[in-house]
């Protein structure tokens, strides 16, 4: 296949982790890939050897005019952008109570204000040529929350209705989503790439408490495996009827699947409760 006809795949974040490894799948199949980070020096391994079939740009998500900066020169480059990941985010450890507004703010700004800047910035090439797949990667922790992670799950739960709406809105245009939800995978996210508050209320020690200490414990641990999510992503967008959601890891469908059971049972539960809420059916004239 000639380099003009591979595909384009445009990711964020790609210094460390999944970000990484799916770079590397991308460019290893001899395909087009963008890859960006806040440095990218931390990337200059990953591209070498591959030529013009690499493009390395810096970016942070939260700067709207990186953001736009970065797309057209992707543009320019290789005149279309076909998959677009959204991988760029980080975890922040505090009880709700804990939590500090500069960081929940920051968090925001990147794991959701930035993904939905460079959806909005990719689109309008997306729309134009009616085809393109957009990859939000979300987490594990998009569909059930624990505690010492609220503020992070916030921005996963948000990920994951901004990327349902999307997906209705672009499928009639040949535009197709899937939102990734990873387990715990064997990245920086429970180690370097963490943030924490320095804020420790003695009344959550057993419970946010503990689950720090817990989440921290597990980096360099977790049984998550990047390369092969990373093969996995490719798979699903590879293929001919993509999911809308992608499950990575036996503890994520072990969770998730323990979490709709849960739903459910909650649901049924409550039914003649929730049904109470209407107003009556209208009746027939006697």
């Amino acid at each position: 296949m000639p380099v003009n006809d591979t595909p384009v795949w445009f990711i964020t974040g790609c210094s460390t982790g999944l970000g990484r490894a799916l770079a590397a799948a991308v460019l290893e199949r001899g395909w087009r890939a963008v890859v960006t980070a806040r440095d990218p020096r931390q990337m200059t391994d990953l591209v070498a050897g591959h030529g013009d079939r690499a493009l390395s740009l810096p970016l942070d998500v939260t700067d709207k005019a990186q953001v736009a900066a970065a797309v057209k020169q992707a543009e320019t480059a290789f005149g279309r952008i076909d998959v677009l990941v959204n991988n760029a985010g980080y975890g922040y450890l505090a009880a709700v109570e804990e939590g500090e507004d500069h960081e929940i703010r920051a968090l925001f700004d990147t794991n959701v204000f930035g993904l939905a800047d460079v959806t909005r910035a990719v689109l309008p090439g997306m729309r134009a040529r009616r085809a393109g797949h957009v990859v939000n990667v979300s987490s594990l922790g998009g569909l059930a929350a624990f505690g010492a992670t609220g503020y992070y799950h916030a921005t996963k739960f948000a990920v994951e209705g901004l990327s349902e709406s999307l997906a209705a809105e672009v499928a009639p245009l040949g535009i197709k989503v899937t939102i990734v939800e990873p387990a715990a995978f064997r990245t920086n996210w429970s180690g370097p790439s963490m943030r924490q508050s320095p804020v420790r209320i003695d009344d959550y020690a057993e419970t946010a408490g503990a689950r720090r200490t817990a989440t921290l414990a597990t980096y360099g641990h977790q049984p998550g495996d990047p390369a092969r999510a990373a093969e996995a992503v490719v798979a699903a967008v590879t293929t001919a009827d993509p999911p809308l959601r992608l499950l990575l890891g036996k503890v994520a469908y072990d969770i998730a699947a323990a979490r709709l059971d849960t739903l459910k049972t909650t649901f049924d539960a409550w039914r003649d409760l929730t049904l109470s809420a209407d107003y009556p059916e209208d009746k027939e004239p006697a």
